[in-house]
């Protein structure tokens, strides 16, 4: 067992973001939200990493109640990665990475050998390592994206919490970074507003609408012609790729009205 959600309700603005939702991420697995834009995504995501207090259910870790876990514990167990991260400070990109292993040392402790390895492997990992000294004001989007993602891993989880991990990265670096999420020993939930790259990485995917479960399963089971109509609003043909032998969906033009 790892990380749960129960019957999870929550609101902003008067407004009922999340109604009733229930998952639960496999071990070892990858995990994928999908849904169209205000389906309550990300403010699941910020739920299952405890910076948000549920308003009805509960979301377990292993179990216990995420609100009883010491926030220390939570911070060594659980990384989260989400869409936008800007500051005005003139940190380098090894800076922000290195910020990864704070929960893992004293207040005191002074910096290390297996520190500063493990930093440098997860920069390699995301491609960064020549970039290390380079100041953050002075990267692409995607640059940002992919310190971010090298921070989170540098925390060492056991869970990994990414809201659109492939915003502003080409397409290269797209398929490079989920590859990655999808080898790495954790378990990972992810929103993804891709639908192809969902089908491709992850294991099992929940469809959100309206800040409602519609339905949860395996890519193929989940993405179906009529769900895509009646949920995204575009018809489609999909098949098995003969590539990479996971669902494919060739998206069709709208028609005229």
């Amino acid at each position: 067992m790892t990380i749960a959600a129960r019957n999870v309700g929550w609101s902003a603005g008067g407004r009922m973001v999340l109604d009733g939702v229930t998952l639960e991420a496999a071990p070892g697995q990858v995990l994928g939200l999908i849904g169209p834009n205000g389906s309550g995504k990300s403010s699941l995501l910020r739920l299952l990493a405890g910076l948000r207090r549920v308003a009805s259910g509960v979301v377990t870790l292993d179990g216990r109640n995420i609100d009883r876990c010491p926030r220390g514990a939570l911070a060594r167990r659980v990384a989260m990665v989400e869409q936008q991260a800007a500051t005005e400070a003139p940190v380098t990109v090894l800076d922000v990475v290195r910020l990864g292993r704070v929960p893992h040392r004293g207040l005191f402790s002074s910096w290390n050998a297996p520190d500063a390895a493990l930093v440098d492997q997860v920069l390699c990992h995301v491609g960064l390592h020549a970039l290390r000294h380079r100041l953050w004001h002075t990267l692409s989007g995607g640059e940002r994206q992919r310190a971010q993602i090298a921070r989170a891993l540098a925390q060492h989880p056991q869970e990994l919490l990414l809201d659109e991990p492939t915003n502003h990265l080409d397409v290269q670096h797209q398929l490079e970074i989920l590859a990655l999420i999808r080898r790495l020993p954790v378990t990972t939930v992810v929103a993804l507003h891709d639908l192809n790259l969902a089908a491709m990485f992850c294991d099992n995917l929940v469809l959100l609408q309206n800040g409602r479960v519609r339905t949860a399963g395996a890519p193929a089971d989940v993405l179906t012609r009529q769900r895509l109509l009646e949920v995204f609003g575009v018809s489609a043909h999909l098949g098995i790729s003969p590539h990479h032998g996971r669902l494919h969906i060739q998206f069709l033009p709208p028609q005229p009205r």
